[in-house]
């Protein structure tokens, strides 16, 4: 297995964020994380990630511990926020990422903006794209560093309905083709049916884990989001 959680708990002084959470993910994978707000999702990740080390329990992918294999996980935050009147073009946000190493050429920018659809937008300025644009240009940036583990944080937040197709449609296209292990922080059911294999639900401590068919039940559900809840559907966006 690629990535490993053993009895995983994670403590905030007195407050419990994550209890005795296990899992295994297989390389190649494209896995959903969900759970309501405050479930632990993100501090989950960021222990995957290695920017947290658990409590209690284990995190190891491809045998070694996160810290020591951090250069291969990529992760594209939910949120990245900047001073959008700060004249810096697409090429020159991506050219930050070369960080001197060896391969992280004008080619390897113009290939990764190209593997997303927007090479094009190369010279445009950053603070002028739309939001789907820009997420993109996360995933791209990303993808320069040949990951074999990317990580999707709420990739649709601040996108229309069609722009969050296409988000995930390129997500599931780099999972295929470039055999790379997805993991997606989502709330959305219809898109976790449609693209992942498997689902990890939580609710500071482990709900389900499974293929989502079969383990997102009502009664699940309602251990995640009470009994109130529906099935949750794509959400309302307001930016194209």
């Amino acid at each position: 297995m690629l990535i490993k959680v053993q009895n995983l708990s994670y403590k905030f002084n007195d407050f419990t964020a994550l209890e005795n959470v296990s899992f295994e993910i297989a390389k190649g994978e494209i896995v959903a994380i969900i759970g309501p707000n405050g479930s632990g999702k993100t501090t989950l990740i960021k222990n995957i990630i290695g920017v947290l080390e658990p409590t209690e329990g284990s995190v190891m992918i491809d045998g070694k511990k996160p810290k020591e294999i951090r250069h291969k996980i990529g992760y594209v935050p939910q949120k990245f926020e900047f001073d959008k009147t700060i004249p810096i073009s697409v090429h020159e946000f991506m050219s930050l990422e070369k960080c001197g190493k060896k391969g992280h050429d004008e080619k390897n920018i113009i290939e990764a903006l190209r593997e997303v659809g927007l090479e094009d937008v190369e010279e445009k300025q950053l603070g002028s794209l739309s939001g789907g644009q820009f997420q993109r240009v996360m995933i791209a940036r990303a993808l320069l560093h040949e990951k074999e583990i990317l990580i999707f944080d709420e990739p649709s937040t601040g996108i229309d309905i069609a722009g969050e197709k296409t988000i995930y449609d390129l997500i599931k296209k780099i999972n295929e083709e470039r055999g790379t292990t997805c993991l997606i922080v989502s709330h959305e059911l219809n898109i976790v049916n449609k693209y992942t294999k498997k689902v990890i639900c939580i609710n500071k401590e482990m709900v389900c884990f499974g293929a989502p068919e079969i383990v997102i039940t009502k009664e699940t559900l309602e251990k995640l989001y009470g009994s109130d809840t529906g099935l949750f559907h794509a959400h309302d966006h307001h930016i194209s």
